[in-house]
Order: C-alpha cells, then sequence, then structure tokens
C-alpha cells in the first residue's frame, strides 16, 4: 500500500473532540505514572473513535507519548527506580524494531492493523491477569541478558512503531519476568527507553505523513502534566495508597513497623485522648446541668 497523507482523516476538533482528548490525556497520564506504560491502548482507540483511520491514530499515539513518558520517567528516576544501562540496552534495540513498525505502518491494510491491535489488546489483558509485581529483585546485567535486551528491544519497537504503543505494557512484564526486574524498576526503565523511541518513530512517521500533530500534542502535554499526580496516591509502597491513616507527624513509627505491640501503643497513643485528659472530660460533664 502507498504512503497515505493526514487529509484523509477527518478528524473531531469540536469543543466535544477537544473535550474527549483533554479526559484521554489526564487517563493516560495517570496510567504511564502508575503502570510505566505509555498509554497508546487508550489513546489509539480513542483517536479512531474521534475520526482517525487505525494508521494515522497509531502514528499520531507516537508523538503523544513523547512528553508523557517524560514526565512519568522523572519521577521515577528521582526515588532511583530506573536502570539507566538496561534501558539503553533495550533503546537500541528499539530505535531498529521502531523503524521497521514505522515502515510496516505505512504498508499494511487497515484491516490488518485492526486485528493485530485487537490481538495485542488480548495479551495485555491476559499478562495483567498472570504477571504478579515483585519489589525484591533487580536486573543482573551481563553478556547474554545484554544480547537478550537488544533482541528483545528490537521486538518491542516493532510492535510499538506498528501498533502506536509506547511498548510499557510489553517491557514492564518482561522485564519482571525475563530479567528479574522489580516492578517499579521495569516501570522505570520502561519509561526511560520508551522516550527515545517515540522520538525517532515519531520522526519516521511524520516523514510519512501519517501524524496528526494538534491532537498529539494536546493529549502528551494534558498526560505530561497528569503523569506525576501519581506520586500522591501511588508512592513507593504500593499498599500506601489503600492506608486511611493520614497526616500522621514524623515522630511516628513507620507504617511497615507497625507490627510490634509496642509500635501499637505509639500509634494509638497519637489518635486516642491521654487517660488524664478523658478524666477531664468526664468531670466536665457530671458539672453540665442537665
Amino acid at each position: 500500500m502507498s504512503e497515505v497523507s493526514a487529509e484523509e482523516n477527518h478528524v473531531d476538533e469540536s469543543p466535544r473532540g477537544i473535550a474527549v482528548m483533554v479526559v484521554v490525556g489526564v487517563l493516560v497520564g495517570l496510567l504511564s505514572g502508575l503502570f510505566g506504560i505509555g498509554g497508546g491502548t487508550i489513546i489509539v482507540p480513542a483517536l479512531v473513535w474521534l475520526g482517525l483511520t487505525q494508521r494515522h491514530a497509531a502514528a499520531t499515539s507516537m508523538l503523544a507519548i513523547i512528553p508523557t513518558s517524560v514526565s512519568g520517567v522523572l519521577s521515577y528516576a528521582v526515588n532511583g527506580n530506573v536502570d539507566w544501562i538496561a534501558a539503553l540496552l533495550v533503546f537500541i534495540g528499539m530505535f531498529v524494531g521502531g523503524q521497521i513498525g514505522s515502515l510496516l505502518l505505512s504498508r499494511l491494510s487497515e484491516v490488518v492493523l485492526r486485528w493485530a491491535f485487537v490481538v495485542f489488546m488480548a495479551f495485555v489483558i491476559l499478562s495483567q491477569l498472570i504477571f504478579v509485581p515483585s519489589r525484591d529483585s533487580s536486573i543482573e546485567l551481563n553478556l547474554v541478558t545484554g544480547l537478550l535486551m537488544v533482541v528483545f528491544g528490537v521486538i518491542a519497537g516493532i510492535l510499538a512503531g506498528l501498533l502506536g504503543v509506547g511498548g510499557g505494557a510489553i517491557l514492564v512484564p518482561s522485564l519482571s519476568i525475563l530479567f528479574d526486574a522489580s516492578d517499579l524498576i521495569a516501570r522505570g526503565t520502561s519509561l526511560l527507553a520508551m522516550f527515545p523511541n517515540a522520538v525517532t518513530t515519531t520522526v519516521a512517521n511524520v516523514r510519512r505523513r501519517m501524524v496528526h500533530a494538534k491532537v498529539g500534542l494536546i493529549i502528551g502535554i494534558v498526560a505530561a502534566l497528569t503523569a506525576p499526580l501519581h506520586v500522591d496516591c501511588r508512592g513507593d509502597d504500593p499498599t500506601h495508597w489503600r492506608n486511611p491513616v493520614r497526616h500522621i507527624p514524623n515522630s511516628a513509627p513507620h507504617p511497615q513497623c507497625l507490627g510490634s505491640p509496642q509500635n501499637h501503643e505509639k500509634v494509638a497513643s497519637l489518635a486516642l485522648p491521654s487517660e488524664r485528659g478523658a478524666k477531664k472530660f468526664r468531670c466536665r460533664n457530671r458539672r453540665q446541668p442537665a
């Protein structure tokens, strides 16, 4: 199939369409921060719904992933949850794979592209059901694992360029399962490798005239502004967002150290009135007339 131009698409740029793009950007930003993904699994279907073809939706999604991945990786890097060498090795492979994926994106038929995306979504759902994250492992790099990361990066890059996804839905579980990375390291490393690949693949897509820049920038900028918000609801502890106890003073013990009876008493003393205060309260109630 010959390369097609963006003029064949009629994306909805009405206030309603812009509102949809903003909502998509917010969702993508939160998912990027929480799970280390680029958000293409949400962006592509939304852009198709707004009027773009599968081809142009995938290419535009890659543009939106650029600012999203930058914002997301900064949050992980600040907390030291990025393996820089592993990200470089993965990107080397993704650079080659992304160019192949962009070429396939411009030549395959719409039917093939849509079915490929459906199969990919099924894989994502299945991987989320069976993937059990770990916080206690780290990547051990050697010659064999380094070469495997490059090869794996080529595969992830092809799928990312072809489907318009950042590759995080593939990289995160794979880095944990195949290379024994903790889930936080896998997410941060995935986002770091995703950023330069999104740039180089987008350049290839622009040359093939498949990118709707305005739409991609709206979604990407909103997502970049939203991604850091995941720190407030997740933190480094995966159970932190479930904890109903908030605003505990700095003198209180860390939540991970609350197992002993002594620490239980310390926490209780922060929330419960002292015995002397309780007696004063009862005495005041007795003096009050009925």
